[in-house]
């Protein structure tokens, strides 16, 4: 592409409205553009770095044995209402009529239409096994669109569904496609972590996440210092350490505490340790509520708050609630004479004379136990802490790291096909539900995640076969015709030999072009200047700043073998 025949811009200025590194340096240098909240136009280079992912994405998967296919992204409703999960998208979905008033959405997801698409083919044991993919728009109308690329409310996916007649064989077809995803994320360049994951509204019997390791990622991954345990903490199990708790309990005691409705106000009132304190926060579960007892240092975590209740909705109780509930201020409600039902994390099932709010404004009751109030449930329902014991080893630490998950693969087992009717015959000419497996990977997501991980002050490193070009060249003196002619005899020979090139041969001072070809991330430069008298140009990496002098003759065989 020689840049003065061509569309080409950067900013010189951040753009104002971009909160990570990712979204800022892709919207400056001219790769994507904003037009609304959490939507992105792919300017040409972009789509450049969309194609190239695309391209690694497509070759693993139709190495695995996959079939692309092409998925309508106007869906009717009434597939997602009859498999049970129209609910459960509730306002995420971007609904629609037609112009007889018939319902759609614009595709948050495709797994039910997938189920179609195989009944084509499902019909006796024989069939099996096969999976097929397809690479396009998803819509998804997010609460809080941000971070650039990372969270939009269209972007696009790669999603695979693997059909098997039993587990085992569906097990087969899963490890097929996890081992694609590890070439994926090894090829594209990630530093990445594969993580146990929550279902979430797909359902299934297993979801593993793929990682970005990098700061601006949302999600909380944790990590063994001693074995290969990694989960995210969304469902990441908490143990405790029994001690002897020789402790001899007291009598309840309920003492006033003024203006202390928080844990640190109190244990500042009392001069008590957090730990001794247990939580007690409503939640508002399908419309029904729920008292959540917790250590003072704890956290509820509310996916296995969630499960354990099979709950499609669960979130905190509004304050009115609250104040209805306990008679009290909010920060004042305790367990202890409650009428709702008491769900208690295993981890307060060792605790002694601990103390709770009174169900009443600036009071609480110190010297607690368990035989002083009702239990419905007691499980694991809080988040894991950094430092906290293994639960796989029992002898290692947990540790946090941020991540961006740019893949996910779940064994969905026979959910859909058992409420869409996608059966087959097995060999006692029995009808058997079709076993699923299902495979995604965001290709926006990947490309932020890059860029996160592989940047500096001057702009995006790009891994050289992600890059939207792998060679700038540039012309130092659009005056100089020795100079010109050697530019335009490397770009043609270059672009002769299938090396993507970008000329930049744009009347701007050297400066300015050094400067654009490091923010858009070009992974090698080659500068033609006064040197192309003595037959020699220079040489740079964009990860180096060391910058080499090579014979006009010798470059092409160092691209190539750099590039190999």
């Amino acid at each position: 592409m020689k840049l003065s025949e061509n569309y080409f811009y950067t900013l010189r200025e951040d753009a104002k409205d971009e909160e990570s590194v990712s979204g800022n340096l892709l919207v400056k240098s001219g790769m994507i553009k904003k037009i609304g909240n959490g939507i992105y136009m792919k300017m040409p280079l972009g789509q450049k770095v969309v194609d190239n992912v695309k391209n690694i994405v497509r070759k693993n998967m139709n190495m695995a044995g996959a079939l692309e296919v092409t998925m309508p992204m106007l869906l009717p409703i009434d597939v997602f209402q009859k498999s049970g999960r129209y609910e459960l998208f509730g306002p995420s979905i971007f609904k629609l009529n037609d112009r007889y008033n018939r319902p759609y959405v614009l595709g948050p997801t495709h797994e039910e239409f997938f189920v179609l698409a195989s009944m084509m083919k499902a019909k006796s044991y024989k069939d099996f096994p096969y999976t097929l993919y397809q690479i396009g728009n998803k819509y998804r109308d997010e609460i809080r669109p941000r971070l650039g690329l990372i969270r939009t409310r269209e972007f696009t996916m790669k999603d695979a569904y693997s059909f098997d007649i039993n587990q085992e064989e569906s097990d087969k077809s899963y490890q097929k496609q996890f081992d694609a995803y590890h070439k994926i994320c090894k090829e594209v360049g990630l530093n990445y972590a594969v993580v146990r994951a929550d279902t979430g509204v797909m359902g299934g019997l297993l979801s593993e996440e793929f990682q970005a390791i990098t700061d601006v990622g949302e999600d909380i991954l944790v990590l063994c210092d001693n074995c290969d345990y990694a989960s995210n903490i969304e469902v990441s199990k908490c143990i405790d350490n029994e001690t002897d708790n020789s402790e001899e309990k007291l009598q309840i005691e309920k003492i006033y505490t003024p203006n202390a409705g928080t844990i640190e106000e109190i244990s500042t009132l009392l001069k008590v340790e957090t730990s001794k304190f247990v939580k007690t926060l409503i939640y508002n579960v399908d419309g029904k509520f729920y008292a959540c007892l917790v250590a003072g240092d704890k956290e509820v975590n509310e996916v296995k708050l969630g499960k354990l209740l099979n709950a499609k909705v669960v979130e905190l109780a509004e304050a009115d609630n609250v104040i209805q509930i306990t008679n009290a201020k909010v920060g004042f409600a305790g367990p202890v004479g409650l009428n709702i039902p008491v769900i208690m994390d295993h981890g307060i099932a060792h605790m002694k004379n601990f103390i709770v709010g009174a169900n009443d404004t600036d009071y609480h009751y110190k010297n607690v136990n368990l035989e002083d109030f009702e239990i419905y449930k007691i499980a694991d329902i809080r988040n894991v802490k950094e430092n906290d014991i293994c639960p796989n080893c029992g002898k290692g630490h947990l540790t946090f790291k941020k991540g961006i998950e740019v893949g996910n693969t779940f064994k969905l087992g026979t959910k859909y096909s058992e409420s869409l009717g996608l059966n087959y015959s097995d060999e006692n000419n029995e009808l058997k539900p079709v076993v699923m497996g299902c495979y995604g990977i965001g290709i926006e997501r990947i490309i932020a995640a890059l860029v996160e991980q592989n940047h500096d002050d001057k702009g995006i490193i790009w891994p050289i076969n992600i890059a939207p070009f792998k060679v700038a060249i540039v012309l130092i003196s659009n005056k100089d015709d020795k100079q010109k002619q050697v530019a335009q005899d490397l770009y043609e020979k270059f672009t002769n030999a299938g090396i993507e090139t970008i000329l930049d041969d744009r009347d701007e001072r050297p400066g300015v072009k050094f400067n654009d070809m490091d923010l858009i991330g070009i992974p090698l430069r080659i500068t033609v200047g006064k040197k192309v008298e003595e037959n020699q140009i220079e040489f740079k990496s964009r990860s180096s700043e060391e910058v080499e002098l090579i014979d006009i003759n010798d470059i092409l065989d160092k691209i190539k073998n750099i590039i190999k």
